[in-house]
């Protein structure tokens, strides 16, 4: 008898992260940044569930929801991880985290007879992956016993951030405890309360659940949502790497998060619904304030990053990204430079940063959404001037890699080679160009640049026209299936 677990990861991969603006963007947001350690938070989530180990489990391919604005940093990010495959699902529209799981589970099952999903965000960290990891072992053994597991932070503070999970005090074989209640951020008085109890738990929105236990039960909850979710499933087309939905069946899907729809209707229903504590070192990263929680503290209480000098300076966050960055004389305070923005808040009110980004969404400002450091799926560009009718960037293309066979009707551009080598179509010509060479590319023309090499191309493009805007492109052929402004 094959007594094998076979253990599929699906990694939600969405959310804007504003809160920590202007380091995190709508482009960019914090899940693909690195912030502590060497991968970003999404290569992280990848990592833990993958690197899980068991005599009798059966790691399947990864099945990442992301959207269709990020589904190229996020194979990026994705192939620069060694011995791991994986499945991205685009969803046209955000729904919400009910919608994913339920596509991810029909995904899922498509792949294989009923495996147990680990679904877990991507933009949460975790100090010690070994605990995490048997822990995790524990959620899956009692998933694989026909529950929904659901992964609880061991709290360390009265927070009124987070949900509370209340448990019964009978633990079973894997350290599983019956959910007995579920309480939304709470008032700062019951938070103390919950706290003493002991029988309190966080919601870490980390679930461990057999796909045809997760299918079944959104059905009895909310059929609205399976019954739409499959629908727009029997429409999914495969695109190279990635899993499409059909835009407009996918849009009727209606919007809820997983709790809501599910998990705290299970304790009034006949339905297995257990919490196992995990004491990890977990923080989601909610805040500037939550990161510097976090992170280790020099003897003045400050955390710093890149080139930081301070004095006389207290209990703050400071984050260089591309200048010196002095503080003086200051205390619980947060400091992050960027080339095109720096934020200054007290540390305990950094939860208001989203109000700064939606003042530069009212004002059709870029810094709010995104870097003055573009990534595509071909490389990135930055752009380091620009006046009237005129815009400098440097752009960077990676080994083998194409930008589209393109024109453009109002601008015209020159391209200085600095570093590597670059093939360039234009017109009917074709040429190669090294370092200090050049070339123009006229107002109309054909054109299409290329790195023929295994190093990378960098060059400076140098724009002139009446109007310079991204949407001033006119896509002939594209490697990557792209749309204008993509």
């Amino acid at each position: 008898m094959n007594n094998d677990i076979n253990i599929t990861p699906v990694i939600l991969c969405g959310g804007t992260g504003t809160r920590l603006w202007p380091l995190s963007r709508l482009a960019y947001p914090k899940q693909f940044i690195t912030l502590a350690g060497s991968e970003s938070l999404f290569q992280q989530a990848v990592m833990r569930v993958n690197q899980v180990k068991a005599v009798n489990f059966n790691i399947n391919d990864t099945l990442v929801v992301t959207n269709e604005e990020h589904r190229f940093i996020a194979l990026e990010q994705l192939q620069q991880l060694d011995n791991t495959s994986a499945k991205l699902f685009l969803e046209p529209i955000g729904k919400n985290t009910a919608p994913a799981l339920t596509m991810a589970a029909l995904l899922a099952e498509q792949d294989d007879k009923d495996p147990i999903l680990v679904v877990t965000p991507s933009d949460h960290i975790i100090r010690e992956p070994d605990i995490f990891e048997q822990t995790l072992c524990s959620c899956i053994e009692a998933a694989n016993q026909e529950s929904i597991v659901i992964m609880g932070i061991t709290p360390n503070k009265a927070e009124t951030g987070y949900g509370y999970i209340k448990h019964n005090l009978s633990a079973g074989n894997f350290n599983e405890y019956n959910v007995e209640q579920f309480i939304e951020k709470p008032s700062l008085e019951k938070a103390e309360q919950y706290i003493k109890s002991k029988d309190y738990l966080w919601n870490s929105g980390i679930f461990v659940v057999k796909a045809s236990i997760w299918l079944n039960t959104i059905k009895h909850f909310r059929l609205d949502i399976f019954e739409a979710t499959l629908k727009a499933f029997k429409k999914n087309k495969n695109d190279n790497q990635f899993i499409r939905s059909d835009k407009e069946t996918f849009s009727k899907i209606p919007s809820e998060s997983i709790d809501y729809a599910v998990i705290e209707k299970c304790t009034d229903a006949d339905i297995a619904l257990k919490v196992i504590p995990l004491d990890a070192g977990w923080n989601d990263l909610g805040s500037w304030d939550s990161l510097w929680s976090f992170e280790e503290k020099n003897e003045k209480g400050n955390v710093t990053y890149g080139d930081v000098f301070t004095e006389n300076t207290k209990n703050s966050l400071i984050h260089s990204t591309h200048r010196l960055v002095g503080a003086v004389g200051v205390e619980n305070i947060v400091i992050v430079e960027t080339p095109d923005a720096v934020l200054v808040a007290n540390r305990k009110n950094s939860q208001g940063i989203k109000a700064i980004v939606a003042k530069l969404d009212i004002k059709k400002r870029t810094e709010g959404t995104e870097h003055s450091k573009v990534h595509r799926p071909w490389g990135w560009y930055i752009t380091i001037d620009e006046g009237k009718n005129f815009k400098v960037k440097r752009i960077q293309v990676n080994p083998g890699a194409s930008l589209s066979l393109q024109k453009h009707s109002k601008r015209a551009e020159h391209w200085v080679v600095v570093k590597g080598t670059a093939r360039v179509e234009r017109g009917d010509q074709e040429i190669v160009l090294i370092e200090n060479e050049s070339t123009f590319i006229p107002l109309g023309e054909l054109h299409r640049l290329s790195n023929p090499n295994d190093t990378t191309l960098e060059i400076i493009e140098v724009q002139s026209g009446e109007y310079l805007g991204e949407d001033d492109i006119e896509r002939i052929e594209d490697n990557y299936g792209r749309k204008i402004n993509e």
